[in-house]
């Protein structure tokens, strides 16, 4: 791991055994890095987790965490409609950095320590925001915001530099973050950790792993209008033609959509929701995990290629593209095409 070690002091000024957490959690992967976060010590003596209500796949998710053995002192809450507003001094852990609604709470309220946890590609967003040079608003890619969102996401970004000057800021990932901008980020004062899901790893295997010998992982692309449909299901026939493929969708697939790649040749759709990280960790030696560019595939190397499991990324061919996707989205994204460099551990 990549910092403080848990339970002990950081030379920060907090104990980190000490004090009381909240987890606002808005998917499946914020729950997990939430848990995992909790059992690095980043989350005091006491730690309250508050899913987003109404997401069918944080409820699977939930589920199935409960039913493993749990970090000491973590509870598992029932769904909520609206963030919580912890009480002054808490710690809080999120997600979702560019969430308008988790940037109110803290103009509004003022955290004892801020926890970002990881969500997918915007984590690496935001270390570049956060280490640049200007106070660039807290605002998502690719997204037109009027003058009163960007007022908030500005007035966002100057309180999470705040924190990161007074070392009441961590980000806690398991992505590769550039030597480079690792250095920026820990150079305005954050506190950056690397994780390896050592408490996911500590875990008994629950679900059997799938019979396939290769595991394709759905995506949000099509969905999103970043890439064509039909060239992407012809990639899907052409697998299944092949072999059985046994196929696990994105939690934000469209259903019309997976009743599509359910009817290619070969492609088994199973059910989906839970993190690709919880339920392929037993996969074993022989099968593959084939993605297009995703922070699964990242993770999943973490805990699969000690296993002699292939995790392989698949670049996108420039005609699947749409005129959606932008030259530095698709920059951005090929980062998780190819082999991880930068700090991982």
């Amino acid at each position: 791991m990549n910092g403080s070690s848990p339970g002990v002091e950081d030379g920060r000024g907090h104990a980190r055994e000490q004090g009381s957490a909240v987890a606002w959690v808005e998917s499946p992967l914020q729950m997990l890095c939430a848990v995992e976060a909790c059992h690095a010590g980043l989350l005091g003596a006491h730690a309250r987790m508050a899913p987003r209500a109404g997401l069918r796949p944080l409820a699977v998710t939930r589920r199935e965490i409960s039913r493993l053995d749990l970090p000491p002192g973590l509870e598992l809450g029932g769904p909520e409609s609206e963030m919580p507003r912890p009480q002054r001094g808490t710690t809080w852990a999120v997600g979702d950095a560019f969430s308008g609604k988790v940037q109110a709470g803290w103009l509004t309220t003022l955290p004892g320590r801020i926890v970002i946890v990881d969500d997918g590609l915007a984590t690496i967003r935001l270390l570049e925001l956060l280490a640049g040079r200007i106070w660039t608003p807290l605002l998502r890619a690719r997204t037109a915001v009027g003058p009163l969102r960007t007022a908030l996401g500005t007035a966002a970004a100057l309180r999470l530099r705040a924190a990161s000057r007074s070392g009441r800021l961590s980000i806690f990932t398991a992505l590769p973050v550039p030597a480079e901008l690792a250095q920026a980020v820990r150079d305005r004062g954050a506190e950056l950790i690397i994780h390896d899901f050592a408490w996911l790893r500590s875990q008994p295997l629950r679900r059997p792993a799938p019979e396939e010998r290769t595991v394709v992982l759905g995506t949000s692309l099509v969905r999103n209008g970043l890439i064509h449909r039909d060239p992407y299901l012809s990639w899907l026939a052409e697998l299944g033609s092949s072999e059985p493929v046994a196929y696990f969708p994105h939690r934000r697939e469209d259903l019309h959509d997976l009743a599509l790649v359910g009817e290619q040749p070969g492609i088994t759709v199973y059910d989906g929701g839970i993190p690709a990280e919880m339920t392929l960790r037993g996969l074993a030696a022989g099968q593959r995990v084939l993605s297009l560019p995703s922070t699964a595939v990242t993770s999943l190397r973490v805990l699969l290629t000690a296993r002699g499991v292939a995790v392989e990324a698949v670049d996108v061919p420039d005609a699947w593209w749409t005129a959606r996707a932008v030259p530095s989205l698709r920059s951005h994204l090929s980062m998780f095409a190819h082999h991880d460099t930068g700090v991982t551990g």
